[in-house]
């Protein structure tokens, strides 16, 4: 897989501080994240960080990693200056991991890769998950996403994201499936330079959901549609529950 996958991770985070240097199951978070990622078969796997200390870290378990500035809004203007610093080429293609994702499949991230394609009409690649239950559905905390039918190549593309729960299927007809956003984003090195210098939006800044930026702006997104299980980790609560998963897989 011709991509390089970089992996934006702050020290700090407001709900779980330090979070990426947890290492209660024997190695960092960070370094799970990274080790995931690698698997997917990328070509190349950097961490981008705004600390010396998780370079320090991700150095030593042989991973790369590139120190950005602090003053980033969010982990896309990381990416486009870690992009910046490795000298990638405006064709190469660029996946954003989360730096709080230690169980991410291969899968998910190849998924990625393929939902950008090589059709220049896309913008950005990325991945849904079937909703299994109505909290999921109702819940501000779960992104929705309402995406196209398949054309005759199998591909989809996103329609809208929101906090709300939608498509709302009003007559109870069962006809349309509820889909929630993976936070992983496929880019062309050249494209997201260009992307995360453009200005909020008025959805953007109204539903805090950054992609927004690329549809309300005309921007194609591909969607893949794969069964997502990994869970993310905001809370130190979170992260106890990941030990204990690990724990039991080990």
């Amino acid at each position: 897989m011709d991509a390089v996958v970089i992996i934006p991770a702050r020290l700090e985070s407001q709900r779980f501080p330090q979070k990426v240097l947890a290492d209660a199951t024997g190695q960092t978070l960070i370094q799970h994240v990274y080790d995931g990622a690698a698997r997917s078969g990328a070509s190349r796997v950097v961490v981008a960080t705004d600390a010396p200390e998780i370079i320090a870290v991700v150095e030593g378990f042989g991973g790369e990693a590139v120190l950005t500035g602090r003053a980033h809004e969010n982990g896309t203007s990381r990416l486009a200056e870690a992009v910046r610093l490795l000298e990638l080429a405006d064709d190469q293609v660029v996946v954003n991991v989360q730096g709080d994702e230690p169980e991410i499949e291969s899968d998910i991230v190849r998924a990625a890769f393929e939902a950008l394609g090589p059709d220049a009409d896309i913008a950005i690649g990325t991945v849904v998950s079937p909703i299994e239950n109505q909290s999921e559905f109702e819940s501000p905390n779960v992104v929705k996403a309402v995406v196209s039918e398949a054309d005759e190549h199998g591909d989809r593309r996103a329609l809208y994201f929101s906090r709300a729960a939608i498509p709302f299927d009003r007559d109870g007809s069962g006809d349309v499936r509820a889909f929630k956003h993976i936070g992983i984003y496929a880019y062309r090195a050249g494209f997201l330079q260009r992307y995360a210098a453009l200005p909020p939006t008025a959805l953007e800044k109204a539903e805090k959901l950054e992609q927004l930026r690329a549809l309300e702006r005309g921007f194609a997104i591909g969607v893949a549609v794969r069964e997502v299980r990994s869970v993310g980790i905001d809370t130190p609560e979170d992260y106890e529950r990941f030990v204990q998963r690990w724990e039991r897989r080990s």
